[in-house]
């Protein structure tokens, strides 16, 4: 860990606190850019981090710094800024050589392991809305998991939304015994698996008895805007092409969407896959971003890596 203290000048306070937004959130965006932690006192500004990862962070900050006027920073402008080759100076080249080596929570460190998983980071940290398309195994959905709790534990969003279609996997389950939540349950459980694993499951239950994580149907999304949210989209695949539209236009304000799917493993009876049908219409619009995973992902079992091989070579 390396450490450097940096002044502002010349102060002013009230661009400083331009700079650093409500509850700091702009710092905290920073952050969450560069993999740092900013420690602020006026206009003295230390870094704690990567000593390539501080200097980064450090010249964006002094570049932004001087750029910004009388005008409110939004969490938005911030985001371009943040993204533009000249908010780097000489540097911005470099970005690209930044190593994520784990994403930490407050209970849990996630080891992000190739670059796929990287890309991934970086697109969700860049993007609002972002594909995750790929072999089952790769991380797609812990990942998203992961990513929504870091955003969650930097202030930059106020609640978690895990959203799954309820279809079933090429059986009929019938008649499930129970209300609503429980005939529900088996479709949501992997990402209830997902969240225990990173999560002691008191704080857990807390978080959703207190509706800062909700696990929905993906029908259950119609009507509703999701603002201040952090919104995952799982097996993606198995939603039609009506509720892929519905879901992508539910995305309200300071909110991020996050849709993972792997399309070799289709589950719908006569409908055509909504994710399928998606990819096309959007890979050319600016803020959304598709991340491919191949086999070589795959963090299971190793014999699943070549299980999947073995399917597809078969077809």
């Amino acid at each position: 860990m390396d450490k450097i203290e940096i002044t502002l000048e010349p102060q002013d306070n009230n661009k400083l606190l331009n700079l650093c937004g409500p509850l700091n959130n702009n710092i905290k965006e920073i952050e969450l850019r560069f993999d740092v932690e900013i420690n602020q006192r006026g206009n003295l500004f230390n870094f704690l981090g990567d000593k390539k990862n501080i200097k980064f962070a450090s010249e964006a900050l002094k570049n932004l710094y001087k750029s910004i006027d009388n005008e409110e920073l939004s969490i938005d402008s911030l985001r371009e800024f943040l993204h533009q080759p000249n908010s780097l100076g000489s540097r911005a080249e470099e970005i690209d050589s930044l190593d994520y080596q784990e994403l930490t929570l407050k209970n849990y460190k996630l080891k992000i392991s190739n670059k796929s998983q990287k890309n991934f980071v970086d697109c969700i940290n860049r993007d609002d809305i972002v594909f995750s398309i790929g072999a089952a195994g790769s991380g797609k959905t812990f990942l998203a998991i992961a990513s929504a709790l870091y955003f969650y534990e930097s202030g930059l969003v106020k609640k978690i939304i895990l959203v799954r279609p309820a279809v079933e996997a090429g059986e009929k389950l019938g008649f499930l015994p129970g209300d609503l939540s429980q005939k529900i349950d088996p479709y949501l459980r992997p990402m209830y698996d997902a969240l225990n694993t990173m999560m002691d499951t008191n704080v857990l239950n807390k978080m959703i008895d207190q509706n800062v994580i909700e696990v929905a149907p993906l029908a259950y999304m119609r009507g509703r805007t999701l603002n201040n949210c952090f919104i995952i989209l799982d097996e993606a695949q198995n939603s039609t092409k009506e509720q892929m539209k519905m879901f992508l236009t539910r995305l309200g304000k300071k909110s991020k969407a996050v849709i993972t799917g792997d399309i070799t493993q289709i589950d719908l009876p006569n409908a055509f896959s909504g994710l399928v049908h998606v990819i096309p219409l959007i890979k050319e619009i600016p803020g959304i971003s598709v991340c491919d995973f191949t086999n070589d992902d795959v963090m299971r079992h190793p014999l699943v890596k070549k299980i999947i091989k073995a399917y597809e070579n078969k077809t």
